[in-house]
């Protein structure tokens, strides 16, 4: 079989700012922002940019555009387009809608599932929607798992919209919703769906939606995206939750190790230092834990913190970080002991995003604190904030400019809105 390393090239293409070309057409360049947690699973953002660190309403606001529906899932940035997840529940309706990056007019919005939702007005946990998952892209078609008649589905468009295939990924007992995000890797894209009755982790060929290979979960509800890290010199694909860490040959399903570290539920995504692997869950235990990322199962330090939703950073031997509860924080990788924590006083959903030394934290309502990713204790740049009644979706970054998704409320309604922020 082929094999296809796509984490070091990606690194490389980012350092450089040469076109990405791998394999199959993976036809992607350092200005995107492919699939969840930005082109290296990580949240890290290309670092030869410099976003504002001051908007508002009115501020630093090149273009925003109104969003339908309720849906909580991030954006994707491929080239000009800007793809992502939309549910109405009104018209019962699942889809995908793509937006210009550079005036934010919609191009086109493609009906996926039509019916098949919950009639309930909200599915599961309250922070959950029909479209919490994040889309994402090879260059030439965007990836998309819905929840929709009690099955996890993932779909493929081409990037005018049209659909190329669908594929079942497997049946699903809703617990508190559903927001895996999908993940390209060489020629597959890479799907699971974790629930109390059982679940599958696939890879399907990106042409043709053909299932290349499957391995059944365990019965246990779970809510984390597969990931690709490299370990060890050896690309794997990373799953956290079910009590479990588990690694995967990507191309193949094969088991490559799993061990104990993490707690049953968990939303967020690790992260890694190429020895060890950082995880963060919240049911039933808190917990932030550092495991070595191998068969031997040894946990390098746990404690009890609660990092439920918002995913870590990793940066020069150091974890970084938000609370559900906004405590912001700074580990080492080898100590429980916080280097320093400093309390925002707001509650998060949205993860973190790191550019160069700097850390972009975005709050429920809108606030976003801006600090220096150091070890020397909280060094805020910056406070800023738009009006918003609620942020689920992490932001993106893409040539100096951050999308943000978010709700305000207009006309004593909900309305989500998608916002440019840029200093140009």
């Amino acid at each position: 079989m082929k094999s296809y390393s796509i984490t070091g090239i990606l690194l490389i293409a980012m350092l450089t700012m040469a076109p990405l070309a791998l394999g199959d057409t993976l036809n992607l360049s350092p200005t995107d922002w492919p699939w969840w947690r930005g082109p290296n699973w990580n949240g890290v953002a290309n670092p030869n940019q410099a976003p504002p660190i001051h908007w508002s309403d009115t501020t630093n606001i090149q273009w925003k555009s109104k969003v339908p529906g309720r849906s909580h899932g991030s954006p994707i940035i491929i080239g000009d387009k800007i793809l992502m997840a939309v549910a109405e529940d009104d018209k019962d309706i699942q889809s995908i809608l793509c937006i210009d990056k550079n005036t934010g007019k919609e191009l086109w919005n493609t009906v996926v599932h039509e019916g098949g939702l919950k009639p309930s007005g909200r599915m599961g946990n309250p922070r959950s929607s029909r479209a919490s998952a994040t889309p994402s892209s090879d260059g030439n078609r965007v990836f998309i798992n819905f929840l929709n008649n009690d099955a996890v589905y993932i779909t493929a468009l081409d990037l005018d919209g049209k659909q190329l295939w669908q594929s079942k990924l497997c049946d699903y007992a809703v617990h508190q919703g559903y927001g895996s995000s999908t993940t390209v890797y060489g020629p597959l894209v890479l799907a699971v769906g974790d629930n109390k009755e059982g679940g599958a982790v696939a890879g399907f060929n990106r042409e043709t939606g053909e299932l290349v290979w499957s391995s059944p979960r365990a019965d246990k509800p779970n809510y984390t995206s597969p990931l690709i890290m490299n370990i060890d010199g050896r690309d794997q694909c990373v799953l956290v939750g079910q009590d479990l860490i588990t690694s995967l040959d990507p191309l193949t399903g094969e088991k490559l190790w799993d061990v104990e570290g993490a707690t049953t539920e968990c939303v967020t995504s690790v992260v890694t230092d190429g020895t060890h692997v950082v995880t963060s869950g919240g049911y039933p235990d808190n917990h932030i834990s550092v495991v070595r990322a191998n068969e031997s199962g040894e946990t390098i330090w746990r404690n009890d913190v609660r990092v439920y939703v918002p995913s870590i950073l990793f940066k020069d031997g150091h974890i970084y970080g938000v609370s559900d509860a906004g405590e912001a924080f700074c580990y080492s990788m080898t100590s429980d002991t916080p280097l320093w924590e400093k309390r925002l006083r707001k509650k998060f959903a949205a993860s973190p995003v790191l550019i160069g030394d700097t850390i972009y934290a975005t709050s429920d309502d809108g606030t976003t604190f801006i600090f220096k990713a150091t070890t020397d204790g909280y060094e805020e740049i910056a406070v800023t904030e738009l009006t918003a009644e609620d942020v689920q979706a992490t932001p993106v970054f893409s040539d100096g400019k951050i999308y943000m998704r978010l709700a305000i409320e207009e006309d004593d309604s909900r309305q989500e809105v998608l916002y440019c922020i840029s200093a140009d």
